[in-house]
């Protein structure tokens, strides 16, 4: 027993030592001091070293989508970097192609500003701010998925195209210590200018979903910055084809508002798939947009329905639904919101029907 004591002991003693010694290191050793990074050839930041570059750019309000948060698990947050990166890290390689690494392409929240950097980000970055606004409204929709509406209460008026998403933030709050901001779809209009909306679905031990689902309440503050994406409503006039499942609504929503408020006058089919009934929501809305839109048809789908459904729609999957329903016409566009299963599955089947890959956009959850 006293050599099993003395071993832990000495364990102990050398985690305690390596802990401190990381500890010093990190305050005298890992002084970078202050740094320069250079944007697209004419923007030049002064910023202090050791940080991510995600993490400095956001400090100086220069917002690079990142799905994850930062943590290196979306790949998200890539950006070129001509000078001042060192070397493609590990943790970088599953997300950069060879033609990635071949253009200086990495990722930003996995590389720390060292020394002097050169990058380059889309300019359109510079137009994403961040905003603070109160919940307005929060409400169940299913027993996993809540409506949200922040009201932007700092002045500033958002800007946006249907379809683009922005980055939510949640505090620390008790099972969770730190900041994290993920991305979600806008489902709002785009005459609105002072609050958007929000469909969020809840994860089992989703960090932010947890926070949206058990902690955050109508009245509470909330911080978010957008918005970003190239997933929207193209300037067209041909046929339409949306297809969706579960929070994948969120930008249909916001594209069928734009097309009401402007008088788009298109022809549109909109395919959506849930488990079973209780899973459907909006469907009120769903209906005005059948009667207000120049000619539209929602067509949900339900994968498992139960018995007491009663379902008489169609029964099986959406990417099944669109091979059973469409028939192959010239002139025509998709647009898809779904996991990487649904949107690989249903793009097969639309270029069975004739779709060409530049008129199928999507916007692809993880």
């Amino acid at each position: 027993m006293m050599t099993i004591l003395i071993t832990v002991g000495v364990i102990s003693g050398i985690a305690t030592t390596l802990a401190l010694l990381l500890t010093i290191a990190d305050v005298y050793i890992a002084n970078y001091g202050e740094k320069k990074i250079i944007i697209n050839d004419d923007k030049e930041l002064i910023v202090e070293g050791g940080s991510s570059l995600l993490s400095t750019l956001v400090g100086n309000n220069i917002f690079i989508p990142s799905a994850c948060g930062g943590k290196g698990s979306c790949g998200y947050c890539k950006c070129k970097v001509n000078s001042g990166a060192g070397p493609v890290l590990a943790t970088e390689l599953s997300y950069l192609t060879e033609e990635d690494q071949r253009n200086n392409v990495r990722l930003s929240c996995q590389i720390k500003v060292k020394e002097d950097m050169a990058i380059e980000i889309p300019e359109e970055l510079f137009n994403v701010k961040q905003f603070k606004g109160v919940v307005e409204i929060s409400k169940d929709l299913t027993d996993k998925i809540k409506f949200l509406r922040l009201r932007i209460t700092d002045g500033q008026e958002i800007s946006f195209k249907a379809g683009q998403y922005l980055q939510l933030t949640s505090p620390p709050y008790p099972g969770n210590k730190d900041e994290v901001y993920r991305a979600y779809s806008i489902a709002s209009s785009t005459k609105h200018k002072d609050y958007i909306d929000l469909i969020i679905g809840y994860v089992e031990g989703g960090i932010l979903t947890t926070y949206v689902h058990k902690h955050l309440s109508e009245g509470d503050d909330v911080t978010f910055n957008g918005p970003y994406g190239d997933f929207y409503l193209q300037n067209s006039d041909s046929d339409m084809v949306m297809v969706a499942v579960g929070t994948g609504m969120a930008p249909i929503r916001s594209i069928l508002q734009e097309m009401l408020d402007k008088g788009i006058e298109r022809k549109a089919v909109f395919f959506f798939g849930a488990r079973s009934k209780s899973d459907l929501f909006m469907l009120d809305e769903m209906e005005m947009f059948e009667r207000e839109l120049y000619d539209f048809k929602f067509i949900p789908t339900l994968s498992r329905p139960k018995d007491e459904d009663n379902w008489d729609g169609f029964t099986g999957r959406v990417p099944d639904a669109i091979a059973d329903y469409l028939e192959e016409a010239p002139n025509r566009e998709a647009y898809l919101c779904g996991s990487a299963p649904m949107i690989e599955s249903t793009v097969k089947n639309l270029l069975l029907k004739g779709f060409t890959e530049d008129k199928i956009f999507y916007d692809k959850f993880d």
